[in-house]
């Protein structure tokens, strides 16, 4: 089955925190994941507070075939500026 690295919500209402997981792709919604690859902050406005990801871990669900979402590969990229 194919694996996706996707958004899985959590916090508070109208305070939304994401973790960045891999996930089986039909997996229902909220279903555990394989693997938590970092967390986004969409309410701070700092970007080095905004996104956190392993990038090691995400680069290896990646070789391994795993195909992140549109807003997961915006957020690799952010991660990605801010690091350097």
């Amino acid at each position: 089955m194919a694996v996706v690295i996707r958004l899985q919500r959590v916090g508070k209402k109208s305070h939304p925190q994401y973790r960045v997981v891999a996930i089986e792709k039909k997996t229902a919604v909220g279903s555990e994941a394989k693997e938590v690859l970092g967390i986004y902050h969409p309410c701070n406005k700092e970007t080095a507070e905004q996104v956190k990801l392993d990038m090691a871990r995400v680069n290896h669900w990646i070789k391994n075939g795993a195909k992140p979402s549109e807003t997961v590969a915006s957020l690799i990229k952010k991660a990605e500026a801010a690091a350097k």
